[in-house]
């Protein structure tokens, strides 16, 4: 795959900031990064516009804060952790149950990934505030709304008011952001109530509603393993961009039917080049297995956990016969995309599931060594998408073009890490790359860290904050 030139991406709105200020010229080393300039103030919204208060979220602020030495991951932590809850949340009990809208930051459009990946850091916390608690139940709810409103979307509005992709030549319905089918799209909601579930030992989510929604979730896992015919879904677009579309008359690039399941789509938003995107067929076989165990325990049905099991172990069971293959330099490593014909792409993209990311979503141990040989592989000149300049190094995305690191795989690089220098380097470069915003962006220039995409992504934010309690946790002399 080539790399792209950057420019903006109309699917997820992007603000670039330039600035005269010098860059340094050093190569991006360890002991060598730039100077990142005076302390950020704190950026964090006024008390009085805060959309949520949490006082577990505020205590456990504080708590850290106070043991971190370093001013600037100081600043940063209080600006990025609560960033969800302070500025994208829509919580209200109308219907007499918990209901929550997430918003991604400057799209005004709840995607079932990045609700689940905002709000996950504060499960923890769960216990010990009911607020919060009756808010992360409330996202769990809506989400199953959402999936039954259509399980082939990625992004809902909060009421059934439209968007600009109306006319998308796919089956839209007002409800609807955007319809771009991604397998994740439906594993998150897995994860989040998995593990709202673990931390709060709450039941009362899992509810007919929410029953519904997760037979949906297999039916439409089944339908797009296209065993007996390509199933329901087509999708265009009409743009320049190819990326945002399908190739095939809506179906995508062909794939033989082989166990995996078709994602038209990656985290990203982009299509697939080839249909079996790999680390989200691995996340699906978890979310199934953690499916199969909600059923069990709570509904106490034993068939369809059955069936949850019978196709995590079909996916599985493809995933190594299609999607692993031998890199002359780093063995056995697993492909991002594959089709079933042999074809396989090797890189990794910066959104999450990623080949980087899997020991976080529980696919595989960290210490897993075909993990390790892909980790390695994504994390060099190998992968297309792995950029290294002036001020960071880390893998990119398709997405944002040619040169464009993301926050995201940085902090994800740090999380999947056991390596304290690792770590230390890793915070460095968050350190120095935000462009003096005091936020995590969506990506920035390899060369220049004032140009920067989205300066409001609360995935980036909350996911940062995760990785400051975990470092807090294990390797607080990084701090």
């Amino acid at each position: 795959m080539c790399n792209q030139e950057f420019t903006p991406v109309k699917t997820r709105r992007q603000f670039i900031r330039s600035a005269s200020a010098a860059v340094a010229t050093a190569v991006v080393v360890q002991d060598a990064l730039p100077d990142p300039g005076p302390v950020p103030k704190s950026r964090r919204i006024s008390p009085e516009n805060r959309k949520f208060r949490s006082e577990a979220v505020e205590a456990v602020l504080d708590e850290v804060k106070k043991t971190i030495q370093d001013p600037e991951l100081a600043v940063l932590f209080e600006n990025c952790f609560p960033n969800t809850l302070d500025t994208t949340v829509k919580y209200n009990e109308g219907r007499g149950q918990p209901d929550t809208f997430v918003i991604t930051g400057d799209i005004h459009a709840m995607w079932l990934r990045d609700s689940s990946a905002q709000v996950w850091p504060y499960l923890p916390l769960a216990t010990r505030d009911a607020n919060l608690k009756s808010l992360l139940a409330g996202v769990i709810q809506r989400q199953a709304r959402c999936i039954l409103i259509d399980p082939y979307a990625n992004a809902f509005n909060l009421r059934a008011t439209g968007s600009e992709w109306a006319k998308d030549l796919t089956a839209k319905k007002r409800e609807l952001h955007e319809r771009k089918w991604e397998i994740d799209s439906l594993c998150y909601p897995i994860r989040l109530a998995h593990g709202y579930w673990k931390q709060t030992k709450d039941v009362s989510c899992f509810d007919k509603t929410w029953q519904e929604a997760m037979a949906l979730v297999v039916k439409t896992f089944k339908e797009q393993q296209r065993l007996e015919g390509p199933g329901p879904y087509r999708f265009g677009r009409v743009t320049s961009r190819s990326s945002d579309t399908l190739a095939g008359d809506g179906l995508g690039n062909p794939a033989r039917p082989c166990g995996l399941i078709c994602s038209a789509f990656r985290p990203s938003d982009d299509a697939c080049i080839f249909a079996y995107l790999i680390p989200s067929n691995l996340f699906a076989v978890v979310s199934l297995e953690q499916l199969a165990e909600i059923f069990e325990t709570v509904v106490a049905d034993q068939a369809f956990p059955r069936q949850c099991r019978e196709l995590a172990q079909q996916v599985r069971v493809a995933v190594g016969q299609y999607g692993v293959a031998k890199n002359p330099r780093y063995g056995e490593v697993y492909a991002y995309e594959a089709d079933g014909f042999g074809n396989q792409l090797f890189m990794d993209d910066a959104n999450v599931p990623s080949l980087l990311s899997l020991p976080y979503l529980e696919c595989c141990s960290a210490q897993d060594p075909l993990y390790q040989n892909t980790r390695r592989m994504v994390l060099s000149a190998e992968n297309p998408y792995f950029f290294k300049g002036k001020v960071a190094e880390g893998i990119g995305s398709p997405h944002t073009g040619s040169g464009m690191i993301w926050p995201l795989a940085i902090i994800m690089r740090a999380l999947t890490s056991s390596d304290a220098e690792e770590i230390r380097f890793c915070l460095k470069m968050l350190k120095s790359t935000h462009g003096g915003t005091g936020f995590m962006h969506e990506s920035f220039s390899k060369d220049d860290q004032n140009k920067f995409t989205r300066s409001w992504f609360a995935w980036a934010n909350t996911l940062f904050g995760e990785l400051i309690l975990k470092v807090h946790a294990e390797h607080s002399e990084l701090l």
